[in-house]
């Protein structure tokens, strides 16, 4: 069906009709293309693209197209000449029909060499000119995609991403992945990157659409979108800087290249995975020019005093624990600035090489060499080193290998991937490592997490009422939030703006090797590892939230699960007591007082019969215990329940009346926990049976 109107364009009797008011009628040959005419009818008509396109599919009754759900294979069914011959562009097909977007339905010849080629009906969609040039663009001419990408982003100079490396052997064609476009968007994706503080870049790809994501303090942002057909061009051009195969892409690949972006130089960490028919890319940026000391790094005071004890040590092994992307390498690093006095031998073997250290000897692994880290630490052992980092211990050989070095003399820092600080024990284990060796060898280990810092400029003070979700959290973590994160544009609208790190310090002592070397479980270690001073990384993150540094919503974001301090290690129902005294009405006397404070409480009337119920259920949360009983004083049962694997973490409290300096210092010695005269009140009671408890937690 044709509209009648003589030597009138038909695109101009059609926009009349739906159109309001009384338009001047432009001059438009009857003869003219729909693409010619079709910007001016809807410019003098004031109808957008859409509008004119929504008009025509109303009279000729067919539906408006929808591009963004055109099958990628159906458009290359239509050969490109044909297809910009007459201005169409395929988006569904089955076995008898083709459906194809068109801004003239009255193109019967189109209809018919297309339909005939292609042995399908051709039916109609309607979609705008300039939409359907931008598909074929996108499809058969990606530069031309990328330039239109680049268009209303800013100036960005072809050189402003310089490659402070040489490219090497690997050629490409002019027209791909070297096309100026092409190199100037890839710059602007790695300069933003930069500006923004990203520490990586994901470059995503979709069916018809990829992302572009950065990751800021943690958390992936949406930079923009991209087609599919300049993404490809892109993770080809960063696989060319990156010396990648580019013809490659069946499978993993790892490369690196080295940028400057005005006068600093980054390293740039590429690597790529196959990903539905397309590459992702992700591109780890490192400021190589950025080395922190200790003091640089916020740790909090009393874990930094643990950490500076823990390189005290001349041997043995010091272990950093965390997920990727939790600071685990830069610790080391300033661990070791701080250790490199010029009077010492320190070598490390690393992959990859993250930051270059002045004094220290750096050793990059390459395993296609035969290099791998077990290789390269023995090769170490015969250059008189004093300390030696292994980047990370992945497999039983590294592990024997560093275990090994520290048991001749030498202090061995190092990585593993493990939820916690004591968690490190179980997993040398899963490695290989014997438990006694494991007792013999490790220092201490560090877990670490990156907590946002509130964005200084737009933090809002918590005063007044708490929102509901405000007060779960406070009930749930012990701890009144001080600020509230907002947004604002200098964060990016996230309410936060920098990291500030969560650290658990353990310090190995001979009680906790004991624990080890017994094959004592999780929750026996992590208790003797409090009782020996340590923090839990929930401890020091609801810290920094008391200090308006952070908020509990990213206290719960990175810790998760890990609940108040010993939470996971109360079970369900009130936490259980034991106390042991021969006088019933003492006894009497401190079952009143706990339980009023909600603890459930056992007794035993003298020592043998503490250590039978001790046998049955050790899963008691205090022994509260008499020291002169007749039969088996508190001393002796003291003695047994550290003898024993299933009790040696087991918090004892001692209650005497006959107390002085020389027999506190004995029993603490002897391994009690806290120390009280029966003489004290009862508030003073209750005091020490909370500290006591919460140290064990």
């Amino acid at each position: 069906m044709h509209p009648s109107g003589g030597s009138v364009h038909w695109l101009v009797r059609i926009a009349e009709r739906g159109s309001d008011g009384d338009h001047e009628r432009p001059e438009i040959s009857a003869g003219a293309s729909a693409a010619d005419a079709w910007s001016v009818v809807a410019r003098s008509y004031d109808l957008s693209d859409q509008g004119l396109a929504t008009l025509v599919a109303q009279y000729f009754r067919l539906n408006v197209a929808d591009l963004s759900k055109a099958d990628p294979d159906t458009a290359s069914l239509i050969p490109e000449t044909m297809a910009r011959k007459h201005r169409i562009f395929a988006i569904m097909e089955d076995d008898r029909n083709l459906v194809v977007a068109t801004c003239d339905p009255t193109n019967v010849e189109a209809e018919r060499a297309i339909g005939f080629s292609l042995g399908r009906t051709l039916l109609f969609e309607v979609a705008a000119p300039g939409v359907i040039q931008d598909a074929l663009d996108e499809r058969f001419s990606p530069e031309r995609a990328v330039e239109s990408l680049l268009t209303g982003l800013g100036d960005v100079d072809e050189d402003a991403v310089k490659l402070v490396e040489e490219l090497g052997p690997e050629s490409i064609s002019a027209d791909d992945v070297s096309a100026t476009p092409v190199v100037k968007l890839t710059n602007l994706i790695i300069r933003d990157a930069i500006t923004a503080g990203a520490s990586d870049i994901h470059i995503e790809p979709g069916r018809r659409l990829g992302a572009v994501r950065y990751r800021v303090d943690g958390v992936l942002r949406k930079h923009m979108d991209l087609p599919m057909a300049a993404l490809n061009r892109i993770v080809s051009r960063i696989k060319v800087l990156a010396k990648l195969d580019i013809a490659d892409r069946l499978r993993p690949q790892d490369g690196k290249a080295r940028v400057q972006v005005k006068t600093r130089g980054y390293d740039l960490r590429v690597s790529t995975i196959p990903a539905g028919g397309a590459e992702k890319c992700v591109i780890r940026i490192l400021d190589s020019s950025t080395s922190l000391s200790l003091d640089d790094l916020e740790i909090q005071g009393p874990e930094l005093v643990r950490l500076r004890e823990l390189l005290t040590n001349r041997d043995g092994v010091v272990v950093v624990t965390g997920p990727t992307g939790s600071g685990k390498t830069t610790t080391l690093y300033g661990a070791l600035r701080e250790l490199a006095d010029g009077q010492v031998n320190i070598m490390t073997v690393e992959d990859p090489i993250e930051y270059e250290l002045p004094g220290v000897t750096q050793t990059q692994v390459q395993t296609k060499q035969g290099m791998t880290f077990a290789s390269a630490l023995r090769a170490m052992l015969r250059q008189d080193p004093d300390i030696i980092l292994v980047g990370e211990i992945r497999d039983k050989e590294t592990a024997v290998t560093a275990a090994q070095a520290a048991m001749t003399g030498h202090l061995v820092l190092t990585t593993v991937h493990a939820n916690d600080a004591v968690a490190v024990v179980a997993r040398l284990a899963d490695m290989g490592l014997q438990f006694g060796t494991i007792a013999q060898v490790l220092r201490g280990a560090i877990a670490q997490r990156l907590l946002r810092r509130v964005c200084g400029n737009c933090a809002e003070q918590v005063n007044g009422t708490l929102t509901p979700e405000e007060k779960r959290l406070a009930d749930r973590h012990g701890q009144p939030p001080v600020v509230r994160a907002v947004g604002c544009s200098e964060c990016g609208f996230t309410g936060y703006r920098g990291r500030l790190p969560v650290t658990e310090v353990m310090v190995g002592g001979s009680r906790f090797s004991q624990a080890v070397e017994q094959r004592k479980g999780w929750a026996t270690l992590h208790r003797v590892a409090i009782q020996g001073g340590m923090r839990t990384l929930h401890a020091v993150g609801v810290e920094w939230v008391a200090a308006g540094e952070t908020t509990l919503v990213e206290v719960e974001r990175v810790l998760g699960g890990d609940l108040k301090d010993g939470d996971d290690l109360l079970g369900d129902g009130p936490p259980r007591v034991l106390v042991v005294d021969d006088a019933a009405d003492a006894r009497v006397m401190m079952r009143a007082l706990l339980e009023k404070d909600g603890f459930e409480v056992e007794e035993a009337d003298d020592g043998h019969k503490a250590l039978d119920m001790l046998k049955v259920n050790p899963d008691y949360k205090l022994v509260v215990l008499d020291l002169v009983m007749p039969g088996l004083d508190g001393r002796e049962v003291l003695d047994q329940i550290r003898g024993s694997v299933d009790t040696a973490a087991l918090p004892v409290l001692i209650r005497t009346a006959s107390g002085n300096n020389s027999l506190e210092a004995e029993l603490l010695e002897a391994g009690a926990d806290d120390y009280v005269d029966k003489a004290v009140d009862a508030a003073r009671f209750m005091a020490r049976v909370h500290a006591v408890t919460r140290r064990a937690l």
